[in-house]
């Protein structure tokens, strides 16, 4: 019983692992679509998010009757309850690809990307994809450290993500309201994915060490930190 019990925890891990690479495939897609204005690609994309929000409600099934049956304590509980905050994170992130897709879609056959900021629209869909991909990484590998990595590297989208709006608020800007408005979205579509990347990478570091990713940070700062009066005394 406690065999099957075990299985049913690590088949959890593995839900979580594969919605973490379809919708990191699904950002990479989706950034392709907006930027070639490829209406087939964008739609593969919309289409696909069904299987997310699927695979979300098998999770949410299998925790669920887990908590009925089993009534975890302790570690086996945190592992419960964190999973279904990461689905739903992840869930989350789908949808936030499924809006790229969307875009590319609403404003076919034209680009919705002026030509001067597809290199940061990309560089924004590769960050997302490969924050993704850590987080991934993380939930098989439960390293702490990699986890805590995923915050540094989100400080590069939220500086992409000034960047696209120092474009907007150039008194050289030409390209329209309309635009405008799609190139604030995106943005905002790529910064809150990458944000909910970074959220399970935090809840591994919870349901490894049972402390929050913040506390252990603010603990290894204070750890650095030179002892008062050590270099005059």
């Amino acid at each position: 019983m406690r065999d099957a019990y075990h299985e049913e925890l690590d088949s959890i891990g593995d839900g979580l692992v594969e919605m973490a690479r379809l919708v990191g495939s699904a950002i990479g897609r989706a950034t392709t679509a907006i930027l070639d204005s490829d209406l087939k690609l964008a739609e593969s994309v919309i289409e696909a998010d069904q299987k997310v929000d699927d695979l979300q409600h098998e999770l949410e099934a299998r925790a669920i009757a887990l908590l009925a049956r089993q009534q975890p304590v302790a570690t086996d509980l945190r592992i419960v309850v964190t999973s279904l905050r990461m689905s739903a994170d992840l869930e989350r992130s789908g949808d936030l690809a499924q809006h790229v897709a969307k875009l590319a879609r609403l404003r076919f056959p034209e680009r919705a990307i002026p030509h001067d900021l597809h290199a940061t629209i990309l560089e924004m869909g590769q960050l997302a994809q490969r924050l993704m991909a850590k987080a991934a990484e993380v939930i098989v590998t439960k390293d702490v450290d990699l986890a805590l990595q995923l915050e540094q590297d989100d400080d590069d989208m939220d500086l992409l993500h000034r960047t696209l709006f120092q474009h907007l608020m150039d008194d050289r800007w030409k390209h329209g309201i309309e635009t405008a408005v799609d190139v604030t979205l995106l943005g905002r579509y790529y910064e809150r994915y990458a944000d909910h990347a970074v959220s399970v990478a935090k809840r591994v570091v919870y349901l490894v060490t049972g402390e929050h990713a913040d506390e252990l940070q603010a603990d290894a700062q204070q750890e650095i930190q030179p002892v008062a009066g050590a270099d005059g005394a």
